[in-house]
């Protein structure tokens, strides 16, 4: 299985900390060839860095709430590896508040990361994944399905990404390109500014588990797509 991996391209947005770079350890150790960004190029470099033991990855610059600088990340990665098979659209961000108290730039901001930057993300991709008949992942949340207090920008972009995904997949699907989205619970990430603790967040899903996860999509049968996947700790604390 790892020969067969060498020959395909990841591309993770989002991916110096945290759940993307979890992903990107994971896939590296499967045989994958993976680029990781970030919207600096030094936080892409030195996660980069830290990967490279693991297999072949680049870092790059990008932002994905700009179309242009997605384009961008993946003519690099083409420039690199000729060819884009998988996107893991993983870039989020986490802005918490009532609805009183919200003003329009963080709303903006929300909607703009996690529901805009995806589409920006998958519009960039996926003529070069629709070659390879690859696989797009995003990374929704179970705050996709499920609303809460002072979530009204984080649950409307979520739930927006889930129908989004799920639309894509029927989209795609004649193309024979897989779309899922993974619905996580909580997390040991650096998410609305948490700094992880091994022992405190011991009971939280771990990103190495994401990648466990996304490794075993991708390693699916072909007549089997997994469209829409919940993940939560398996106790509350």
């Amino acid at each position: 299985m790892m020969k067969e991996n060498q020959n395909k391209v990841v591309l993770i947005t989002g991916a110096s900390k945290g759940i993307g770079f979890g992903i990107a350890s994971t896939l590296l150790k499967e045989g994958y060839r993976v680029a990781i960004t970030s919207r600096s190029q030094q936080n892409a470099d030195e996660a980069a860095d830290k990967l490279k033991p693991l297999g072949e990855v680049i870092g790059i610059a990008a932002d994905v709430k700009d179309l242009a600088s997605q384009e961008a990340a993946v003519n690099v990665l083409l420039e690199r590896w000729g060819q884009l098979d998988i996107l893991i659209a993983n870039a989020g961000v986490g802005h918490f508040a009532p609805i009183d108290e919200m003003d329009a730039a963080t709303w903006l901001d929300t909607i703009d990361t996690n529901l805009t930057g995806v589409f920006y993300s998958i519009k960039a991709s996926v003529e070069q994944i629709k070659k390879q008949e690859g696989h797009i992942i995003t990374i929704s949340s179970l705050a996709g399905t499920n609303f809460f207090e002072k979530g009204s920008a984080y649950n409307a972009s979520k739930f927006g990404l889930t129908g989004f995904t799920q639309s894509v997949m029927l989209d795609l699907r004649k193309y024979n390109v897989k779309v899922t989205t993974i619905m996580p619970g909580s997390v040991a990430s650096h998410f609305n500014k948490h700094t992880p603790d091994a022992e405190k967040d011991a009971w939280k899903i771990q990103p190495e588990d994401i990648g466990r996860l996304v490794a075993d999509l991708l390693n699916m049968p072909s007549r089997t797509l997994p469209s829409k996947v919940e993940i939560r700790p398996t106790k509350t604390s």
